[in-house]
């Protein structure tokens, strides 16, 4: 994660909201990217500088412990076999994540991460392992081989040795990619919550909103249309939006996955940045986005927007549609050839 630069924007808002709306910007640098988060400052008693400084504090506690960028957050020197103190972060982030193991049935496994290596998706270089080597891997690897929860020792501290159901001294790599930022958009906004806001967006790479924007009105995300990444491999977000998502005033947390922008094409053939854990190789089906909103987290969205990409476009329809106030948008290639879209009945698009 890169260091974090804030700026603070205000704008005070008369007509639209009332006389008591006022709105800041605070925007920055995080986990790769540009990240902002808009609030409201009605019926909040803390200044807008504590506020800054909060979130500046919640992203250094994230980068430093669930990083695998920063070699010296815990969850690197864990990878490495270094015996660690883990803070309640690392290990909650555990627990959240044997949970989508178990419940997607493996599609999400977050000790699947020398696989991701592998196939040049993850932490590390890598491009087109023999099918020898994926076979190894697989099975030197995966939260099955793994206890359901972290217990670190009498004296605080944790190793690959403390996590391994058979105790062996076995590499661990642990890779929150799925969900880190959706989890970290969480944080967020469960710390703006602490303090009285009502009104949000928070936007670290996947998006938490609640009530109204500064216009008074419906919080409004562009779904972007996926396309073909340039020659020169540059990463074009929002470069063509294929809609825009309304909310309803309800807090939501909206993700958009896709295979469109991390992939490398050998011998003519697309390798996706998506990893089936089960079988161990990049996907190969027409799905080509997943955008997801749920009421229960942007780490929800997260996942399940994953677990989208994962299994393809029948199988997500039905998951989609399966879960209790969640709604999708899915885009694919259709037999013919074109872009083709599908849209859950409480899934609101404006062309």
């Amino acid at each position: 994660m890169k260091k974090t630069v804030f700026a603070i924007l205000f704008a005070f808002l008369l007509s639209a909201c009332g006389p008591k709306d006022r709105f800041i910007q605070v925007t920055g640098h995080a986990q790769g990217g540009v990240y902002t988060v808009k609030v409201n400052l009605k019926g909040v008693t803390v200044s807008p500088e504590e506020i800054r400084d909060s979130i500046d504090a919640i992203l250094t506690r994230v980068d430093t412990t669930l990083s695998g960028y920063n070699k010296g957050s815990l969850l690197s020197r864990f990878n490495a076999g270094e015996t660690i103190r883990p803070n309640g972060l690392f290990l909650e982030m555990y627990r959240v994540g044997y949970g989508w193991y178990e419940r997607s049935a493996g599609v999400l496994d977050f000790a699947a991460g020398p696989l991701f290596d592998a196939w040049g998706f993850g932490f590390k270089s890598g491009e087109m392992p023999s099918d020898e080597a994926v076979t190894a891997i697989k099975a030197s690897c995966g939260m099955g081989l793994l206890q359901p929860s972290m217990t670190p020792r009498a004296d605080g501290t944790l190793s690959v040795r403390d996590v391994r159901r058979d105790g062996a001294d076995a590499p661990v790599v642990l890779n929150y990619n799925a969900i880190a930022q959706g989890y970290t958009c969480d944080l967020v906004a469960a710390y703006l919550y602490s303090v009285g806001v009502k009104d949000m967006l928070v936007d670290i790479g996947e998006i938490w909103c609640d009530g109204h924007n500064p216009s008074g009105r419906p919080w409004n995300v562009g779904v972007d249309r996926p396309y073909d990444r340039p020659a020169d491999g540059t990463d074009q977000v929002g470069a063509e939006l294929d809609g825009v998502w309304s909310s309803s005033l309800a807090p939501a947390g909206i993700v958009t996955s896709g295979n469109y922008r991390k992939f490398y094409v050998r011998d003519g053939r697309k390798y996706a940045h998506s990893i089936d854990p089960r079988s161990g190789y990049p996907v190969d089906h027409n799905l080509l986005s997943a955008t997801v909103v749920s009421p229960d987290g942007a780490a929800d969205a997260d996942a399940l927007a994953t677990w989208c990409m994962v299994i393809g476009l029948d199988a997500a329809r039905e998951l989609i549609l399966g879960l209790d106030g969640v709604e999708g948008y899915l885009i694919y290639t259709a037999e013919d050839g074109a872009m083709a879209e599908w849209a859950s009945p409480g899934f609101t698009l404006t062309k």
